[in-house]
């Protein structure tokens, strides 16, 4: 008797998931599902006793089984056809529940992309500074990116860009459990609040926004409602979910780039149109560095420095002439 995937009619008017899937495990594993495939999207699948399979189905898919192996916490599936034959059971939870789901390669590779973030140099800068604050902890490294940086205590944000002697955009980074914490710990509003006085801001979150939807220690809708609720209030913000670290930092890293091109023809743009002040004006003094920082610079260039304690204004002077 051959081995073989059955995919039937739910006969059950009420249900939501309209067919049964029968696996050759045992007895045969049988699950309510809401397609016939995983051809877009991961399929919901509910567990059910093998007596709720008809003992007169009818069938919608028969297709011979190559392989069927539990292995873990998943089913690996093989079936003997040459298109979509791979696929994968699997047992997880979903908001603190035991959950299944059938997911096919290419599902799965929606899911989480497996991208290759671009080396091309940012709006075509050389080599970008980006400040990071000095609090900020397992900074960004832009080791793939054309990016010196320097510690600097940020009035807010994480990665700043100065340009002259004005700070002109910071991006704030969060994990997902760290926007829900400042989210619903009040924190976030200040933070935005404090962002939306530069002229150009963002916040960027190591995530999904559909993860938002899969929390189970707080509701969200709250979440979801109050970040809408934020970015309402404050617009000139961006709030950007980037799925992962790495392609958060990326973003963080061509966002301020463009920052700092814009930055840097935005004063010729108001001469043109005869505007004679803009957002740029505004913008708060770049934030200064650390007196260990302005030492070890004067020694490198030549000066005499005392080895603790304020340094000399004129030393002051010459870093803030040299880097202004």
């Amino acid at each position: 008797m051959p081995v073989e995937l059955l995919i039937a009619h739910n006969p059950d008017p009420e249900s939501r998931l309209a067919y049964l899937l029968r696996l050759p495990l045992g007895s045969g594993m049988v699950f309510r599902t809401s397609g016939t495939w995983p051809r877009t999207k991961a399929l919901y699948c509910y567990p059910v006793e093998s007596t709720e399979w008809p003992e007169d189905p009818e069938i919608v898919e028969q297709v011979p089984v190559r392989s069927c192996v539990r292995r873990g916490a998943a089913i690996d599936l093989v079936l003997d056809r040459s298109r979509e034959n791979r696929s994968q059971i699997v047992f997880t939870t979903a908001r603190g529940r035991d959950a299944v789901f059938w997911q096919s390669p290419r599902t799965r590779k929606q899911a989480r992309p497996d991208v290759r973030t671009p080396t091309a140099r940012a709006a075509g800068i050389a080599e970008l500074q980006i400040v990071v604050d000095s609090h900020e902890q397992y900074a960004y490294r832009f080791a793939n990116q054309q990016v010196s940086t320097v510690r600097r205590a940020l009035p807010c944000g994480d990665y700043g860009i100065t340009v002259g002697d004005r700070l002109v955009a910071a991006v704030e980074r969060k994990s997902l459990l760290d926007l829900v914490s400042s989210l619903t710990g009040g924190t976030l509003r200040f933070a935005l609040a404090q962002l939306a006085a530069l002229p150009r801001a963002a916040v960027v979150v190591e995530d999904r926004y559909s993860a938002i939807f899969k929390l189970d220690r707080v509701r969200p809708a709250l979440v979801a409602d109050g970040l809408a609720e934020l970015q309402v209030r404050w617009p000139t913000v961006a709030l950007v979910f980037c799925e992962t670290r790495p392609l958060a930092e990326e973003w963080t890293y061509r966002y301020l780039a463009a920052a700092h091109t814009w930055a840097a023809i935005e004063p010729a743009a108001q001469e043109r149109t005869g505007i004679a002040t803009g957002e740029l004006d505004d913008a708060p003094t770049a934030p200064e560095p650390s007196t260990a920082e302005v030492r070890a610079w004067a020694r490198s260039h030549g000066l005499t420095v005392p080895a603790r304690g304020k340094l000399r204004p004129e030393v002051w002077d010459t870093w803030r002439a040299a880097h202004l």
